[in-house]
């Protein structure tokens, strides 16, 4: 079978993939749990106060997991939040052309850098919410006694949109990941290089183009399908 050779790039370092898959985890065990308090379908995880053991232990990786992220990779941490809340002119023409991305189209859009203006609202509303949910779930866990019943609703409700909107982020991530097939990205480190030069064309460019930054992959090439020609089908039928 004839074989082509396909570069790969390195999007994320161990760590940084490490703080993600954490990240996540915890942060679906809240919701989860969060949502067997008010949902009767998951009511059952109510029962013996499994739901609230399993919420704290999860409430603690999801509050430690920005100081794992800063012992793992602090450079990757700075980026991140650097990024974030960094904007071009480039950026804003991105986010108007922004409907055509949704629907899996990018030919559109102005070239962007290592986060497209897409990427750097999601994650700067995704460290927005963190400091919501962590510092009302603090008050609520810790402080729940002293809050009053003003101070009560207002940590609850900080608690409850906050959650969500880190809820309403992930459906979105999720839905990109898939339809830019960007997957890889979180489970080996590497995107490839056509996924790269299509979501972050200057960032490609002035990345090393040499291991470990760009790696090239022997791939295998799928032979064509042979159609049956109509003389062979007769002979068959035959």
């Amino acid at each position: 079978m004839a074989t082509r050779t396909v570069r790969w790039v390195l999007r994320y370092r161990p760590g940084q993939r490490v703080v993600h898959w954490l990240h996540a985890g915890a942060f679906f065990v809240l919701l989860i749990t969060g949502l067997a308090l008010i949902w009767p379908p998951l009511s059952f995880l109510a029962a013996g106060g499994l739901s609230r053991l399993l919420h704290r232990v999860a409430a603690v990786i999801f509050l430690l997991t920005p100081v794992l992220y800063a012992l793992l990779d602090f450079r990757g941490l700075r980026d991140l939040v650097r990024d974030s809340f960094t904007y071009t002119r480039e950026d804003l023409e991105w986010l108007k052309g922004f409907p055509g991305y949704f629907l899996g189209r990018t030919s559109h859009l102005p070239p962007q850098g290592r986060v497209n203006a897409g990427q750097k609202i999601h994650h700067a509303l995704t460290i927005i919410a963190y400091f919501a949910i962590s510092g009302s779930g603090l008050a609520l866990w810790l402080g729940k006694g002293s809050l009053g019943p003003i101070g009560l609703l207002v940590a609850t409700l900080v608690h409850d949109v906050s959650m969500a909107l880190m809820a309403i982020l992930t459906v979105g991530h999720i839905y990109f990941t898939f339809v830019y097939d960007a997957l890889p990205a979180m489970t080996t480190g590497y995107v490839s290089e056509e996924y790269a030069r299509m979501e972050h064309a200057l960032w490609l460019a002035s990345i090393p183009q040499e291991p470990p930054y760009v790696i090239e992959v022997p791939e295998e090439i799928p032979e064509p399908r042979r159609v049956p020609s109509a003389r062979a089908e007769e002979e068959a039928v035959g």
